[in-house]
């Protein structure tokens, strides 16, 4: 049994609340908490709550995080753009999200697995409070960043917007010496789904399959296209099942000055570094565990 922290930023792209879905329906998994961060933290954990009941999550807590970067002169991008149904002001634990992270890590040394899908900056700020944890922590599993060094390499950006919306954060994370488990577009951009595959996915009818097909194509309105990417829930998928990716072992850093562009992750081979970084993944085993988990299809 795999006990993680969810720290997510919900309420903005589609696929938060499927990786926060699929944790919840894994039997594998024991979702300890969900944190939020990155803008507005109470509309995204009114998001996760609602998620949660329709994912029959039970007593889940949800508990709100940082807005800001860590240098607040860095601007906040991307808004929530959740659909109101799923903005219901449900209970939120009045404990704050680092505080959570610190206290569950330190209490449970080597058992918490923090599955970051968001901005870093909970994390960064949860290791600047309490280095011990960089020890305690089970595994850090990430969905951010960018190496160019798989086979997609040359049709990829240069950067990744997670870690592009705090790379202070994420040069302090990275660095920590922490053992992480980076899941980032090289692999990610490799699980797109179309809006008629989303289609499908929405006739098995059950209440969640509904919400969570309207929030992706809600997204794919917003960003006025015909597909999306499940980048979020291979991170989940990564941790429950390791072989459905394959990685190589690195050292990251991130280029964190006020340059354009900033929040580049690069990367090198090192069989002494202390990040796992994705580079293939089995696109049909992972949509195959997705459709069958999440949707019922």
């Amino acid at each position: 049994m795999h006990r993680i922290i969810l720290d997510t930023d919900i309420g903005t792209d589609s696929d938060d609340a499927v990786a926060l879905a699929l944790a919840i329906k894994s039997p594998e998994i024991q979702v300890e908490g969900v944190t939020t961060v990155y803008g507005d933290v109470s509309m995204r954990s009114n998001i996760a709550n609602r998620m949660i009941r329709l994912s029959d999550g039970g007593d889940i807590k949800v508990y709100r995080g940082i807005e800001k970067p860590l240098l607040w002169n860095r601007e906040v991008t991307w808004p929530v753009i959740a659909n109101e149904q799923l903005n219901q002001k449900e209970n939120v634990s009045s404990k704050h999200a680092v505080d959570f992270i610190i206290e569950t890590i330190m209490n449970h040394p080597g058992e918490i697995t923090l599955v970051t899908i968001g901005a870093l900056t909970n994390i960064a700020a949860a290791i600047i409070r309490e280095p011990g944890i960089i020890n305690r922590v089970k595994k850090i599993v990430m969905m951010g960043g960018v190496t160019r060094l798989g086979r997609n390499g040359i049709d990829l950006p240069i950067i990744e917007h997670n870690i592009k919306c705090d790379p202070e954060a994420a040069s302090l994370v990275f660095s920590s010496g922490a053992p992480i488990l980076m899941v980032g577009l090289d692999v990610t951009r490799q699980v797109m789904i179309t809006r008629d595959e989303i289609d499908l996915l929405a006739s098995s009818g059950t209440p969640l399959a509904k919400a969570l097909t309207k929030q992706m194509e809600d997204y794919m309105d917003y960003r006025n296209r015909n597909f999306t990417f499940m980048h979020d829930p291979l991170a989940v998928a990564a941790w429950i099942d390791p072989t459905i990716v394959k990685s190589k072992r690195m050292n990251v850093h991130v280029a964190y000055d006020h340059c354009n562009p900033t929040g580049q992750t690069i990367a090198e081979l090192n069989d002494e570094g202390n990040v796992d970084v994705c580079l293939e993944v089995d696109r049909d085993r992972f949509f195959r565990m997705l459709k069958l988990r999440v949707f019922s299809y």
